[in-house]
């Protein structure tokens, strides 16, 4: 895996991420900083990262589950060091699952094996932050029945 970052120049801190895979993001510093406010900042990407990462694990644990999941996202909320290297010392994770007839249990066990197991996002800033999570299953509505991705329990 690779990536490279490139400066935006001398009239900001506006940084370019290009992936090995060829894909591209904009990191920006705040206005106090020197940056000009354009783009998530680089420790919220780090953050953003880490919630694709589990959010994406816990789908893909449900599906393979053949569980009926319309919908997942996943709110984080983070506490940082006061002093430098300002790490996180605190992230709570609150998902919020979608589907028809999905079991809490099923939903549940699919958090805690994305961050026992699969996501290395999560694994890595648990060695600094304390991790916490909390699950919300929400039944779908007649509206998603008609989803075809939506497979039947």
């Amino acid at each position: 895996m690779e990536c490279t970052i490139d400066w935006g120049g001398p009239s900001g801190m506006l940084f370019v991420a290009k992936s090995g895979s060829g894909h591209v993001a904009v990191m920006d510093g705040a206005v106090d900083g020197g940056g000009h406010d354009l783009a998530l900042r680089p420790m919220e990407m780090v953050l953003a990262g880490t919630g694709g990462c589990t959010a994406y694990d816990v789908v893909l644990i449900l599906k393979r589950g053949r569980h009926a999941v319309t919908g997942c996202s996943v709110k984080l909320e983070a506490d940082r060091a006061e002093t430098d290297p300002k790490v996180f010392t605190r992230i709570n994770f609150a998902f919020t699952v979608t589907g028809h007839k999905l079991p809490r249990a099923a939903v549940e066990r699919a958090v805690q094996l994305s961050h026992e197991k699969y996501c290395s996002a999560s694994a890595m800033l648990a060695k600094t932050a304390e991790l916490t999570f909390s699950v919300d299953v929400v039944e779908a509505g007649a509206a998603d029945a008609t989803n075809p991705n939506a497979d039947a329990n």
